[in-house]
């Protein structure tokens, strides 16, 4: 039987891929990275569950006030006196509902931004955590293919 004598066939591939410096990540540390990712996205999620049910809560609390408030104005207009008696009392109540609307409206507004501030804070600080951590794996993998890399001669001029 004839050996092959094709210099193809004689071809040694690790030797040419180890020439190649690939760098071997930190699995570890890239699970723990995740985790910590989860973990931010779990808490701000969280954070703003509570925020909205903080916000349903006072919406249902300024709805009670608001017909109570109408219950008594309704009350206060049909009571006795004169037109212009009426006219000026239902003047007021209508003062005091705008001006209560709007200072429901700006404590809702500040509620909603607190919350959102809160849970962007949270993704925010994890973001550059996790910048700084993919940095330190990047480079640490850099490293450790560095070190394995074969050492080749200086070229021949």
């Amino acid at each position: 039987m004839q050996k092959n004598t094709n210099p193809a066939f004689d071809l040694d591939v690790t030797k040419y891929l180890a020439q190649f410096r690939v760098p071997v990540f930190d699995v570890d540390a890239m699970m723990a990275a995740h985790r910590k990712n989860v973990e931010a996205v779990t808490a701000a999620n969280q954070c703003a569950f509570e925020g909205v049910s903080a916000l349903m809560r006072r919406q249902g609390e300024i709805a009670r006030e608001a017909l109570e408030n109408y219950s008594t104005a309704v009350k206060e207009l049909m009571a006795d006196g004169t037109v212009e008696e009426k006219a000026v009392r239902q003047a007021e109540f209508a003062r005091n509902a705008y001006d209560r609307s709007v200072a429901n409206v700006r404590e809702l507004t500040d509620m909603v931004a607190k919350t959102n501030e809160e849970a962007f804070g949270l993704i925010n600080n994890r973001v550059r955590e996790s910048l700084d951590e993919v940095q330190g794996i990047v480079a640490g993998a850099a490293r450790t293919a560095e070190a394995a890399a074969p050492k080749s001669a200086p070229a021949k001029k």
